[in-house]
């Protein structure tokens, strides 16, 4: 019995986690009509294109998988420059914590992705009282490259 309520838990958080990503509150969020495999490889891509650089990545389906559990594919890639990162730091010791800002890549219920991520104004936001405005022009600049990365991507 608690070996069927555990399956039955398991597919039922499947289904809640396969729900489509929706704008919130500081998040860039751009459906596209690509498969998640091709919009990673095209997110990617347009990283490597950039002067950005891939930093970290994480895939809980990867992680799911290895334990024998099933859920849509999701990709968190994280990105970030070091000429950024010297300038950051050099206004904010903290501020730096939130480096590097990270794409989200997500499967649909439908076979589709989605590109999302924290626009890096919002994401330096809590630091911009300390920092002042050369930290605001930083994430200004990084929120424009982070969109021509983002719209080539999903294009």
């Amino acid at each position: 019995m608690y070996k069927i309520l555990a399956v039955f838990f398991i597919f039922i958080a499947g289904l809640a986690s396969a729900e489509n990503l929706q704008s919130r509150d500081g998040w860039v969020v751009l459906p596209s009509d690509k498969s998640f495999d091709i919009l990673l490889e095209d997110l990617k891509s347009q990283i490597g294109d950039s002067p950005f650089a891939i930093v970290t990545q994480a895939s809980p389906t990867v992680a799911a998988a290895s334990r024998g559990i099933t859920i849509p594919n999701n990709r968190v890639i994280g990105v970030f420059n070091n000429v950024y990162a010297v300038r950051i730091l050099d206004l904010s010791t903290a501020a730096m914590i939130e480096a590097p800002i990270r794409f989200y890549v997500t499967e649909n219920m439908d076979s589709t992705a989605t590109l999302s991520y924290k626009s890096p104004t919002f994401v330096f936001g809590p630091y911009m009282d300390e920092a002042g405005q050369d930290l605001a022009a930083a994430a200004a600049e990084l929120d424009a490259a982070f969109e021509m990365i983002a719209n080539a991507a999903v294009e």
